[in-house]
């Protein structure tokens, strides 16, 4: 299975990226880490997080408070946030159209 990020979902995960690389030498490569591995276990069981509104899903990271939003579409996972848990829960909504 192949996944693809929103344009706003690949940005928001490069800026928060360089955010923890800011604040820490490295930090930024452990969270990078953290969402391929959360990805990695969407791909393997897509259907197993919570449904956040239709078929839109969400999984947790482990380590940082962020959650992969995504779609899937027959075989491809369509990634609509790399999501603050911090911010408004809905502003990645206008993105599924």
């Amino acid at each position: 299975m192949k996944y693809t990020f929103h344009p706003d979902a690949e940005s928001e995960f490069e800026d928060a990226v360089n955010y923890y690389e800011e604040h820490q030498n490295g930090l930024g490569y452990d969270f990078s880490l953290e969402v391929y591995s959360a990805i990695r276990r969407v791909i393997t069981n897509p259907g197993a997080w919570s449904i956040l509104d239709d078929d839109i899903r969400r999984c947790l990271t482990n380590r940082f408070p962020y959650g992969i939003v995504y779609s899937q579409d027959n075989d491809e996972i369509y990634i609509l946030a790399v999501m603050n848990l911090r911010r408004h829960p809905d502003y990645w909504k206008y993105r599924k159209e």
